[in-house]
């Protein structure tokens, strides 16, 4: 009972920083655009992506835990952010709407992982998101009286590096943000992800985890989406 209590503040506290974060950074560079961006999407897409985003973060995260023999509820950002890209991308291209549309979800997103992985580092062993055991000197005891890799802490810290980076690219190029951020940060999450995956204990499928193989999903997505807009770009 006490991971959960440590964990919903946390996720509490990552939500109402994110809205904030999000809030903020729309009226310092997205006003124009984000209203432009609303009426080329329409009502639906927000119904697209809470459908997506809500779907994939337990279907991936109850599947995650069916894999290590745990038969309960799970959720997944990884899952989250999968589903809601599924979605999103379906819905654009049934309704032919172009560019990215996920700018304004970049820094909320980097703030939610910052700080919601803290919460999943506080809550102990039993949030089933620890590392395996290690002998590097910032191994932690998350209760089992094993050092293990502090991975909540790496993921939070490589967001928060990203964040600064958003931070600084709003403040002299915004339109780089507007036209590749969304992508950027949809790539950059998983490249990461990729990586502190091999530093932990989930059941392999074949030479990856199931994670493992969401994030290269997410990461040729993004490089696509790159592509095609510096593409389109050239060619307007």
């Amino acid at each position: 009972m006490h991971h959960l209590i440590v964990h919903t503040c946390f996720d509490l506290l990552a939500v109402t920083l994110a809205v904030l974060g999000g809030f903020l950074v729309y009226k310092w560079r997205f006003q124009d655009q984000l209203v432009r961006t609303a009426a080329s999407v329409g009502s639906g897409y927000f119904l697209f992506l809470s459908l997506g985003s809500i779907t994939g973060a337990f279907f991936f995260g109850t599947l995650n835990l069916y894999l290590i023999d745990l038969h309960e509820a799970g959720r997944s950002v990884l899952g989250a952010l999968f589903g809601a890209i599924l979605m999103v991308e379906l819905y654009k291209l049934k309704r032919g709407t172009k560019g990215s549309t996920g700018y304004i979800y970049v820094v909320p997103f980097s703030i939610c992982i910052a700080v919601g992985r803290l919460g999943c580092f506080f809550s102990g062993i039993e949030d089933q998101t620890a590392g395996v055991s290690t002998g590097l000197p910032w191994g932690h005891d998350f209760g089992d009286g094993i050092l293990r890799h502090p991975v909540q802490l790496y993921e939070s810290l490589s967001m928060l590096a990203f964040l600064l980076f958003t931070l600084g690219m709003l403040r002299n190029h915004p339109g780089f943000i507007i036209r590749y951020g969304f992508y950027l940060c949809a790539g950059f999450y998983a490249a990461q992800r990729f990586v502190w995956e091999f530093l932990k204990p989930y059941a392999p499928i074949g030479p990856l985890d199931m994670f493992q193989y969401l994030c290269l999903a997410i990461v040729l997505y993004s490089s696509v989406m790159i592509y095609g807009s510096r593409h389109a770009l050239r060619a307007a």
